[in-house]
């Protein structure tokens, strides 16, 4: 069939040019083959040569072009898919975005009631130390003042002691001193007895 085709667009082609010499054969005459004038002639043979190039080269570019649109149309949904992925993996970012974000606050207020308790027990142990210090402190003044009473007293028994001997001294007589030598000496002998 396009063989056919092909060899009537050849002898169309060809008619065509048969007209332009028998033309110049009779120029006063209008250009006629087959008593049709040569523009129509002409006028055909370029529609039949569209036609049958529209026949051979039709499918081939009517396939290029459903190919092309297909791919485009692959493409599409391609990138429309890559679209939604991308908007999944935006929104999964986010939402892990927004729970890192919760689980640091999360973690500062653990540190900050963390830090406050420490800061708490800190206090309280620094207090318990301070009153550990007071405490022994208290202790040490208690120890010196009764150590202080203790001297004190000791210094003002051996104070009364001497100014006693003084006084004894400078108030006892010969008399005395003999009469107490021998009461001494009587109780040293009761007690050997």
């Amino acid at each position: 069939m396009r063989i056919a085709i092909v060899a009537i667009v050849l002898l169309l082609c060809v008619v065509p040019l048969f007209a332009q010499s028998e033309e110049h054969a009779g120029e006063h005459e209008g250009a006629k083959f087959l008593g049709i004038p040569a523009w129509i002639w002409k006028l055909v043979n370029m529609l039949a040569f569209l036609a049958v190039l529209g026949w051979f080269i039709g499918p081939p570019i009517k396939r290029a072009l459903a190919g092309r649109s297909e791919h485009i149309q692959r493409d599409s949904e391609e990138a429309r898919q890559r679209r939604v992925k991308a908007d999944q993996m935006a929104a999964d970012i986010q939402a892990r975005l927004t729970q890192l974000e919760d689980e640091v606050r999360q973690i500062r207020e653990r540190a900050q009631v963390e830090g406050e308790r420490q800061k708490k027990e800190l206090i309280a142990a620094a207090e318990a130390e301070a009153q550990k210090i007071l405490a022994g402190a208290r202790g040490e003044v208690d120890n010196r003042i009764k150590h202080a009473r203790h001297e004190l007293t000791e210094y003002a028994g051996q104070l009364a002691s001497d100014r006693a001997e003084q006084l004894l001294r400078e108030k006892t007589t010969d008399a005395d001193r003999q009469k107490l030598f021998r009461e001494s000496l009587k109780q040293v002998e009761e007690a050997k007895s």
